[in-house]
């Protein structure tokens, strides 16, 4: 090779690209912008991500709900509690127990009290034979009749204030409560007229119904005198 051979040849090295050059490039920029297009279709066409989101609290819920809806037959046969609603009723309330009446109570004397100067001190006792609870509070009123009337003879049993009621008294079914009575002997009066009685006539407290107790004792028919006399019934 010449000296004008060797001077030529690096401007030989610096020619115009062959054909074929060129149409790799072309296919190389080809390949870039088709791999920009499809990423940008790629990324317009994938999911939100309100609707990725959704669907997957879709499926979620789904499960809790097939979970639930599972469980409860399970809970129920192995009788495990389940809360009731509450009550909009009000809770009842018992009513309080009615005055004693002559129809639930049966009376009897007891005697054996003693006396003094004339006068004999009794019990007088009424019980409950009723099935439910009744009250007594304060004096029974007291006469001495006839058997078989219902019209006392003489004067009816005064209150005796030195025996005063101390409250009402819950007289529950076969109990019983007692009032002193103090009977002055008919004979301390020269001027009473003497009738035989058979009979007590008792009112309980503030009742309408009488009831009688056997007990034969010698009445003054004189209304101004006064045989009788009843304390407040005391437990």
């Amino acid at each position: 090779m010449t000296s004008a051979e060797n001077h030529l040849s690096p401007k030989n090295s610096h020619r115009a690209p062959t054909a074929a050059g060129r149409a790799a490039r072309s296919r190389a920029g080809a390949l870039i912008g088709l791999a920009a297009v499809l990423g940008l279709a790629l990324a317009g066409c994938g999911p939100s991500n309100g609707g990725g989101t959704t669907t997957g609290s879709g499926s979620t819920t789904a499960a809790s709900a097939s979970t639930t809806a599972g469980d409860t037959p399970s809970s129920v046969e192995s009788g495990a509690p389940t809360s009731a609603a509450p009550s909009s009723a009000a809770p009842a309330t018992s009513a309080a127990p009615a005055l004693c009446t002559a129809a639930s109570l049966s009376g009897s004397l007891d005697d054996t009290g003693g006396g003094a100067a004339g006068h004999i001190y009794m019990k007088l006792i009424l019980a409950n034979k009723s099935g439910t609870t009744c009250i007594l509070d304060g004096y029974p009123g007291v006469s001495l009749v006839k058997a078989g009337a219902t019209s006392p003879i003489g004067a009816p049993a005064t209150r005796d204030a030195t025996r005063p009621s101390t409250g009402p008294i819950s007289l529950a079914p076969g109990k019983s409560a007692a009032a002193v009575l103090n009977y002055t002997q008919a004979g301390n009066y020269p001027n009473c007229k003497q009738v035989q009685a058979d009979q007590v006539m008792v009112y309980p407290p503030s009742a309408k119904d009488r009831l009688f107790v056997a007990h034969p004792l010698t009445a003054c028919s004189n209304a101004d005198i006064k045989l009788l006399q009843i304390g407040a019934f005391q437990p």
